[in-house]
C-alpha cells in the first residue's frame, strides 16, 4: 500500500470553470424566495456544500425541508446552465492522461451532489480516468477533511501519498487537515488566499512535468 499514490480532484473550478453557472443558479433560486446572494458571499463560500452555503447565509435554524428543496432547485438550475456549455480547463486532459499512465489512483472529491458529478464528468467525457467519484453532499462540508479521507480510503492510498487539486479556500484547508499535499489553481480565488497549498498555479498546464511525484517525494525525504 505504501507504494501506491493518488490524486484527489475537486471538480468545480478545477476540472472546469463552473463558477458563474453556480452563482447564477443560486441567484435564480434565492431571488425567487426574496433572499439576496452577492458575488462576494459566493466567493467566500465556493467549495462548500449546499448545507454550508445556506447555513452561512441564513443561520443554523433552517429546516431540513427548506435545505432539501432549495438545494434540489439550485442543482437542477445548475445542470441546465452547464449542459453543452462546459469544457475542461487548460491542462486537465493532459494531466489526467499522464497521471493514469504513471499509475496514480484517481478520484473525484466534490461537495456537489452525485447528479452534478455525473453530469459534469460525462459532459467533459473523462469518466474512464477515475477509480471513484465521491460526493460530499451527506458529509461534513469542507474545510472538514472527511471527504478527502473517504476518497483516499476508497482508492486504498494513505493520505500522505495523496495529492489534492483544489481551487477553493475551504478545499485547501480540508486537504491540509487530511494530511495531504495540495496543488491549488487560481480559477476562483487569487493566489494570496491559497498560500496554504504546497503549490499554487494559475492553470494546470503551468505545472512542471514532475509536480505530483515531487510533492510525494518531499513527504518522504
Amino acid at each position: 500500500m505504501a507504494s501506491r499514490k493518488g490524486v484527489l480532484w475537486d471538480m468545480d473550478g478545477v476540472l472546469a470553470d463552473t463558477g458563474e453557472a453556480h452563482y447564477q443558479a443560486w441567484v435564480e433560486v434565492l431571488s425567487a424566495l426574496g433572499i439576496d446572494f452577492s458575488r462576494e458571499f459566493f466567493r467566500g463560500t465556493f467549495g462548500m456544500n449546499n448545507r454550508g452555503v445556506l447555513t452561512s447565509l441564513l443561520g443554523e435554524d433552517i429546516t431540513t425541508q427548506f435545505l432539501a428543496e432549495t438545494s434540489h432547485r439550485k442543482e437542477e438550475e445548475f445542470r441546465r446552465l452547464v449542459h453543452g456549455r462546459v469544457k475542461p480547463l487548460p491542462g486537465v486532459l493532459d494531466w489526467l492522461s499522464i497521471l493514469r499512465g504513471e499509475g496514480f489512483q484517481m478520484g473525484i472529491a466534490s461537495s456537489a451532489p452525485p447528479a452534478n458529478i455525473d453530469a459534469l464528468i460525462d459532459e467533459l467525457e473523462i469518466r474512464p480516468y477515475f477509480d471513484v467519484l465521491v460526493s460530499g453532499v451527506d458529509m461534513p462540508g469542507k474545510p472538514d477533511p472527511a471527504l478527502f479521507l473517504e476518497v483516499a480510503r476508497r482508492i486504498d492510498v494513505p493520505p500522505t501519498r495523496c495529492v489534492v487539486v483544489e481551487d477553493a479556500i475551504a478545499g485547501v484547508e480540508a486537504a491540509k487537515r487530511a494530511g495531504m499535499s495540495c496543488i491549488a489553481v487560481t480559477t476562483t480565488n487569487p493566489e494570496e488566499v491559497l498560500r496554504a497549498a504546497d503549490v499554487v498555479v494559475c492553470r494546470l498546464d503551468a505545472l512542471p512535468a514532475t509536480a505530483f511525484d515531487h510533492l510525494l517525494d518531499e513527504r518522504e525525504s
